[in-house]
Order: structure tokens, then sequence, then C-alpha cells
């Protein structure tokens, strides 16, 4: 393949992710990203047909709003009378130079519009060509010419848009969508997860890397339609200023300060802020989890329970630590949430009870570890195979292949069956039952070697036969074996049940059904009969008589039976 699969580049576009967040964060600390309203003084751009000139300050009585809007508003109503050539002059005489358009007053340069180091006079110039340049281009869009070929470009632009869009959806569909089949998608099985390669990769993690590089290419063809809009909403001068006004609402919208916290207001933008840092963060700590584990406790040869507690809780203990830097960093005052905080943390300590017993309940499973990730457990009438155990749940896989999530407190406060506890080797016991009169001999002979031939059952221990009772039908035995892989103890089970039978059919061996014996003593009928039953029942049995034979005569068996049912 000339293209890396997904398993390939998800590192690396987590790692880019983590990094350009740090290095938002760190911009962020030193104070390189500030807010887009946070300028020594107010100002107000000058806009002419959705093109931003330039910008004025206040000046005196005059707010910078004002002045801007005055001038904005002159410059649209000479453009409208659609009177060429539209002049631009420099009055000087004055005591600040004045900006004329069409020989009517546009606007003054005071020195609040000078930055350090320039003139009045070099300040007024430089206005004075921007705006005469500005308007000439203004009364060029205005002509069929420009119209036709700015129709022309943004054709040809929304074509390349579209290609470049359905090219990136054929890269998806061709080199990354079918890696989802041949990593995650494997055939059933009845093996526990637990016994399978750990090189493979699990399919809910190939689902979620398909899954952010889906949001990836969504994300990316947005971006790419959006930079497409705006290139094109800029040819044309009605677009152009009705997308300055979609910019200034949502600019506005993001930095004006709206949202009290402590002693600050705080805009939507410094909400976006936060919750970039707060995702570098996450990612960080994951990242840095993810190389403590895999380079550092993977080589001091921990058991891979320990090395995933360690690895969460330093993830877990980064988090908190980093959470409080970024929070100091973004500017909120950690000192005046005390009391928020204080009666917070009782309201979270009375309603989370139940997750603070879990807490406790997982750390006391992680470092005691009476279950360990592997083992094959039975409880609360659920057995399968230990697939996770974190600090408030642990994950069983049964062995329908389902993953079943149960409380931490559930295994300290019920009996746990841990049939891989220190050692997986197990016995099985196998109850059966033959008729009386049997050859025993021949039973425990048959029995032995029925379960040495099985694959599964272990020779050391041997296999044992115990007589264990005369029951009311059958001779009971009990068949115990020793096995290694308990999660197979049903198959096991199974199989030697088939073979039994089979042995037990070709030996002449009789595997008895429960059998009982119903005896039934007579009473003594009455000596003396009444005369008039007697020839009641005489005369019943004369006229029944009599309907048989005449009914024999006029049908068939069939018939007569079915009448005599009637």
């Amino acid at each position: 393949m000339l293209f890396p699969t997904n398993r390939h580049l998800w590192p690396i576009f987590n790692s880019a992710i983590t990094w350009l967040l740090v290095l938002l964060m760190t911009l962020a600390g030193t104070g390189l990203i500030m807010p887009i309203l946070a300028q020594e003084k107010p100002t107000a751009p000058i806009i002419l047909e959705g093109r931003t000139l330039f910008y004025v300050s206040e000046s005196g009585q005059y707010t910078a709003e004002r002045r801007a809007n005055d001038a904005n508003n002159q410059l649209q109503k000479i453009l409208a009378q659609n009177q060429p050539p539209i002049t631009v002059n420099l009055d000087t005489t004055k005591d600040v130079p004045v900006i004329q358009i069409q020989g009517a007053y546009l606007i003054s340069v005071t020195s609040n519009d000078v930055p350090t180091g320039r003139t009045l006079q070099e300040q007024a110039i430089l206005w004075k060509n921007i705006l005469e340049i500005s308007i000439r281009k203004a009364e060029y869009e205005r002509t069929p010419q420009y119209l036709i070929k700015s129709t022309i470009i943004a054709i040809v632009v929304l074509f390349i848009t579209f290609i470049i869009s359905w090219k990136l959806g054929v890269f998806w569909q061709r080199f990354l969508k079918p890696s989802e089949k041949k990593d995650g998608a494997t055939s059933p099985s009845l093996t526990p997860p637990s016994t399978q390669p750990l090189t493979a990769i699990p399919q809910t993690t190939s689902s979620k890397i398909n899954l952010g590089f889906l949001i990836l290419l969504i994300v990316i063809r947005g971006i790419i339609w959006i930079c497409s809009l705006f290139y094109i909403s800029h040819l044309f001068p009605q677009t152009r200023e009705w997308s300055q006004d979609v910019i200034e609402i949502l600019k506005v919208s993001l930095i004006t300060d709206i949202f009290p916290l402590g002693n600050d207001r705080y805009s939507v933008l410094d909400f976006f802020i936060l919750a970039g840092l707060l995702v570098g963060l996450v990612l960080l700590t994951q990242t840095v989890s993810r190389i403590l584990k895999s380079k550092l406790l993977s080589a001091t040869g921990l058991n891979r329970g320990v090395q995933d507690t360690t690895a969460l809780i330093v993830n877990y203990t980064l988090i908190f630590l980093g959470t409080i830097v970024v929070l100091q960093v973004w500017g909120l005052d950690l000192s005046s949430l005390t009391v928020f905080a204080s009666v917070l943390g009782v309201g979270i300590g009375l309603g989370l009870q139940g997750i603070a017993k879990e807490f406790v309940s997982g750390l006391v499973l992680i470092f005691e570890r009476p279950i360990q990730i592997g083992d094959f457990v039975e409880v609360s009438g659920l057995m399968g195979t230990v697939e996770r155990i974190g600090v408030r749940s642990t994950e069983i896989r049964t062995l329908d292949q389902v993953s079943v999530i149960l409380p931490n407190s559930r295994f300290l406060e019920s009996e746990v069956i841990n049939w891989s506890h220190y050692s997986p080797i197990s016995r099985l016991k196998i109850p059966i039952g033959v008729a009386y009169g049997s050859d025993l001999e021949k039973v425990k002979e048959v029995l032995i070697e029925t379960a040495k031939s099985h694959r599964e059952v272990l020779s050391m221990p041997s296999p044992q036969v115990f007589f264990v009772e005369f029951g009311d039908s059958s001779l009971n035995f009990s068949l115990l074996v020793w096995i290694s892989k308990p999660y197979k103890q049903f198959q096991i089970k199974s199989d030697l049940y088939f073979q039994l039978d089979t042995k037990f059919r070709e030996e002449g061996i009789e595997i008895p059904f429960p059998q009982q014996d119903l005896n039934i003593r007579s009473s003594e009928l009455p000596q003396t009969i009444s005369p008039d039953l007697i020839e009641s029942l005489a005369k019943l049995s004369d006229s029944l008589a009599t309907w048989l034979d005449k009914n024999s005569q006029n049908s068939n068996p069939q018939d007569q039976v079915k009448k005599i049912d009637d």
C-alpha cells in the first residue's frame, strides 16, 4: 500500500494536535494571545464596500464609532451617486489635516490617529492615498467586465473546491475506511479476548480511530468550503459587505465579556480558549501516561495490572494539577471561588457517596489484587474473563462475548469464584449414573479412558472415579478431571458426555431413566347387590349388544368405531 494505514496515522495525528495545543497553552501563558479588543485605545474601522481601509480613534467629544460611521455614510452616499471621477483632496490650512471627497468634508486626522514615529501630515497623506486607491478599485468593481470576470472566477473556485472535497472522500474510502475491516473486524471466536494475541488491535479502538479520521475529514471539508465561500464573497461588493457584517457580528459575540465568574467577566472566545487548553491538557497527559507505561513501566517487569494502575494514577494526578495551572494561566482567580468550592465540595461529597465507595473498592482491587486482568471469575451468577479493572468499575467479558460492567464493590461484598487465582488449573466434577447390574469395573475403565482421551484434560493430576451412592434408579458415580482452561469447562463437559454416551452404548452399559413402582391394594366390595341394580345393568347390556349388531351390518369397521366414539 502506498499510504500508511490509520494505525500508523493516528499516533501522528494525535501527537500533532497535542503539541499544537501545548503551544497554544504556552502562548496563552506568555500573553502573546490577546483578546481582539485588548488595545490601548478604542478604534473603529473606515470601511468601503466591505473592505477595511484604516482605523480612526476617538477625538475630543467624538467617539471612534461616531467618526467612523459619519465617514462610512459619506463614502457610501458618494459612491451611490455614481458620478466618476471621484476626487479626494487634503486640506492642510486648518489646525489639523482634513480629508475631503468631492469637495465635501470626510474626516479629520487628529493626534490620536497618528502612531508613534509619524507626523499628522504623513498620516493624512497615507489615508488620502488609501482612499484614492480604494475608490478607483470600487469604481472598477462596478463595471460589467469585472462582474463577468468575477463570476467566472467564482465558478472555477467552486468547481475546484468540489473536486478537492470529492478527492478527499475517495481517499477516505480507499485508504482509510477499509482498514476498519482489516484491523477491527475479526471472526467471532469462543476464545476469550485475554488469550488472543496482544498485537491485535481491539475493535473498539479501531472504531474510535476511524471515527477520528472521519471527523477530521469532515472538518477539513468544512474548512475548504468555508474558505472558498469567503473568497467568493469578497469578489463582489454586495456579498463582501454581507460577509463583513457577519464577521463583525461573530466578532462582537465572541469577544464581548458577558459571563461573570469570580471578580472578572469572560467572553465566549475566552471559554473556547479554555476548552482548547483543557483538551490539550488531556491529550498531553494521555501521551505522558502512555509513554510511561510503554517505555518505563514495561521495563520494570511489574504485573500488567500494576502497570495500568500506576499509569492511571499518574494520568489523573497530572490532569488535576494541570487543570489548576491552566485555570491560573487562563486568568481565573481560584481564591475568589473558595466559598463556592467549599459548598460545592460538600454537595458533591453527599451526592457522590456511591462513586466514592466504588473508587475505594477499585483501589482495594488494584493493590490487593484478588482478581487480575485475564482471570476467569464467577460473580453474582456471571462467568467471564476480566478485561479491565478501573477505579470505579470492572469489565468482564462473558462466554457469550458480551461485556458486562460491574461496580467494584460487587467484588468485595459478594462471593467471587476466581478460577485463575494463583493457578488456572481447576477440577471438574462430572456426575453420571448407570443401571443396576452393570459391570462396575468396566464402568470405571470407560470413564477413565474417556477422560484421558480428551485433549483439554490434564494427565497430571490424573482423572479419578468415585462410587458415590446407590441411587433410587441407578448406581451413581462422579468423574473428576483437571483442566487448565476454566473458560472451556462447559465445552469440556459437553464433549465428555457425548463420548461417554457413545462408549456406554458400545460396551452395553445402560444409562437408566428414573423408575417408580406403583402398588395398588384391593379393597373389599359390598357382599350384597341390589336386585334393581342388577336388572338395570342387564337391560343396558342387552341394548348395547343389539345396537352394535345393527350397526355392524350397515357400516365398515372405521365408521363403527367413529360412531361408538360419538
